[in-house]
């Protein structure tokens, strides 16, 4: 429209940010405290300011207007007055160009190191991204296929690594939400037999000031700058980000995966008190952090990355599940992975596993019906909360990665954990009518080393960081099994892909909900860098051209472990097995045994240098049907071979080796008469035996 013939009406303050109804534009901004908010409309690049115009109304804590003939792909932002006075949490600036704290489409980008963004002096409209006025986004939404927690295997990926660096994606997608799309990404993880797709965090991203300067970037995107719009670099078509992104959605749909996205929702990329002013704190600081009760020019700081977001304000409450809801009904998504989630539950008394929060969350008639995924901890106090989450909720189990790690490291008194890890790590969850399928296993994400660094490296490599090392976990529970990184040596090369067999094999023979990282099923490597936030480069990315003959058998392996586990209902149940349900042979759901051949008993469990245990799965004891089948999981940390007697069988014709580490490409079967014979179980080895139906 004519910037001189701008006019604006009241509005409504009904639904927050720019709304495109055919005929013109609303705007509403959410600003308790604020004076004034002033609309400031730009050209299509968002470099020139064309016309500033205040916010006619305020409603509750709502400013608004209405805009006639405005139409969608206007770029804009706010300049919100007000206060500025930081010891009482406001940092209100008309000097600040803000960010919609409802943008769904990001233009331009955000030059955080930027001395204007710091100085309250300066404008730094010219520095800033803007928001875009969109309108419904109009191709058709494939339902999504629904897999049952029981059924569900997640893929964690990053939505640029995973294609940057495939040559069998055609050039131009590579690195983007097309890429993603593309048949040649689509196909290879259906080939795996994923059932859903975990993203790491596609929301409008900052880049750290600290990181520009020494050259670097925030790679893997934990620090949101907008909850409600795609992250343009991710697209092909970086003035199209959102439609892409739906595209990209419903071809996963269409090939029966699910999407999750990994959300940021406990912080924002404004980083700490003297961080640049961008979006929330130029709106109202005092509304949507966390401040000092004792000064509050100061962050609480329970997420280690310098401000928190308010969980206690009912407005914070509504942004968030308005993003959320954005998510699902514009774009489809199946459901979402809070990072730091214990921040969403955390009032000034603590973490309350039934905070107002999550109950709106149970109760909304949208989110209540899709995915929900728990990291269950953050660095502030009392933030570790593992098991301690509402019963709808799944959860990250690092306590799963961090025991089957030391179990094949080799470590003492490991089996009772090991145990416990196998059967659903009943301790945490078996709690309120959970299922095993609250705890999501994993040996491997994106945080720390990825499988095939966990048996080459004893120590991280981070000084790509450029933070000298000092950043990312020390422990790692790793080993390299005789000499640091890459190696040639044929010995320790097998001893390497055995482990990573038996770990996998571990992950997927549990109950619970399994979780791979992308690129672990081939090897790929980050050279040792455990912490590769930064590395938006051929460190952090997915290696497809290096792919050694390991990596394509291991492959090949991991494709059988994850068919193993469909074609197998006894390790997907949704009840914990206590070895308490019996069938009519009396053999009961779960039961464990050490290398005589007898049941583990209460003094066999405190033997700490014992490093080899079999589990039976009972399928008709444990599902409770007529007729079916007993698995026999053996596992053997020890350095040698241990001779195993199999458990006597009650009916059936005996033992049937089906899955062997030490042989994965099982060239022949086994048949054993389990009341006389034994087997040599190979050193640092997984074997599966099959009896019954």
């Amino acid at each position: 429209m004519d910037r001189d013939t701008l006019s604006i009406e009241t509005g409504t303050p009904d639904t927050l940010g720019a709304t495109f109804d055919g005929r013109g534009v609303n705007f509403a901004l959410y600003s308790k405290h604020a004076a004034r908010v002033e609309l400031c409309l730009f050209s299509d690049d968002g470099k020139t300011e064309l016309q500033r115009v205040t916010l006619p109304e305020k409603t509750g804590d709502v400013w608004h207007g209405y805009v006639p003939g405005l139409k969608a792909g206007q770029v804009y932002g706010y300049r919100v007055d007000g206060p500025y006075e930081p010891h009482n949490g406001h940092r209100f600036n008309p000097e600040k160009l803000v960010l919609d704290t409802y943008a769904k489409e990001i233009i331009g980008t955000v030059q955080t190191n930027a001395e204007e963004l710091i100085n309250p002096a300066k404008d730094g409209a010219a520095f800033v991204a803007k928001s875009r006025v969109t309108a419904p986004l109009q191709s058709p939404l494939t339902p999504g296929p629904q897999v049952r927690w029981e059924d569900a295997i997640i893929y964690e990926l990053h939505p640029k690594g995973f294609t940057a660096a495939n040559n069998k994606v055609p050039a131009h997608l590579r690195g983007t939400y097309a890429g993603l799309a593309s048949k040649e990404s689509i196909d290879y993880i259906k080939s795996l037999g994923i059932t859903t797709v975990e993203l790491m965090p596609v929301h409008a991203k900052v880049n750290d000031a600290f990181l520009l300067k020494a050259g670097l970037k925030n790679y893997w995107g934990y620090n949101t700058l907008s909850f409600f719009a795609p992250e343009p670099e991710y697209a092909a078509d970086k003035n199209n980000a959102p439609q892409e992104f739906r595209n990209m959605v419903d071809s996963f749909h269409k090939a029966g995966l699910e999407v999750i996205l990994d959300v940021v929702y406990n912080h924002a990329g404004e980083s700490h008190e003297s961080g640049p002013t961008l979006s929330l704190r130029g709106v109202d600081n005092a509304s949507y952090y966390r401040l000092d009760a004792h000064d509050k020019s100061k962050y609480v700081n329970d997420t280690g990355t310098g401000n928190t977001i308010d969980f206690e304000n009912p407005a914070v409450h509504r942004m968030v599940l308005d993003s959320l809801r954005h998510w699902v009904q514009e774009y489809g998504v199946d459901g979402f992975r809070f990072d730091l989630a214990p921040v969403l539950g955390r009032d000034r008394a603590g973490y309350q596993a039934r905070a107002a929060f999550f109950n709106e969350l149970e109760a909304d008639p949208v989110l209540s019906k899709v995915k929900l995924v728990a990291e269950p901890w953050d660095p502030g106090p009392g933030g570790y909360q593992l098991g301690k989450f509402p019963k709808k909720w799944v959860e990250w189990n690092d306590r799963f990665r961090d025991d089957v790690r030391k179990f094949w490291r080799g470590t003492t008194d490991m089996l009772r954990w090991l145990a416990t890890r196998i059967a659903g790590s009943a301790p945490e969850f078996d709690n309120g009518n959970r299922p095993p399928q609250a705890s999501v296993n994993f040996v491997a994400i994106h945080d720390g080393f990825t499988l095939n660094d966990v048996v080459s490296h004893s120590y991280k490599k981070n000084l790509a960081n450029g933070e000298n090392n000092q950043d990312g976990a020390n422990e790692n529970y790793s080993a390299n099994y005789g000499i640091e990184g890459d190696t040639h040596d044929p010995h320790i090369t097998a001893v390497r892909e055995q482990q990573k067999r038996n770990m996998l094999a571990t992950l997927f023979l549990s109950q619970g909900t399994p979780m791979l990282l992308a690129g672990d099923e081939h090897g790929n490597t980050q050279r040792g860098n455990n912490n590769a936030y930064s590395q938006d480069n051929r460190i952090g990315w997915l290696d497809w051209d290096d792919i050694t003959a390991e990596g394509a058998k291991f492959l090949g392996f991991v494709k059988k472990l994850i068919q193993f586990r469909k074609d197998h209902q006894v390790l997907r149940g949704t009840s914990f097995m206590h070895g308490q349900k019996h069938d009519a042979h009396g053999v009961t759901d779960i039961s464990w045994f050490n290398p005589e051949g007898r049941s583990q008993n209460d003094g066999d469990w405190q033997k700490t240098e014992d490093k080899s245990i079999g589990v039976v799965f009972n399928e008709k004891a444990a599902l409770g049907h007529k007729d079916g089948e007993r698995l026999l999981a053996i596992f053997n940390s020890h350095s040698g071979a241990v001779p195993f007697k199999l458990p006597e069988v009650n009916g059936g014709s005996g033992w049937t080796r089906v899955l062997d580490t030490s042989d994965p490409d099982m060239a022949t079967d086994t048949k054993l008469h389990a009341d006389k014979d034994a087997y040599t179980v190979p050193a640092r080895s997984v074997i599966v035996f099959k009896q019954g139906a």
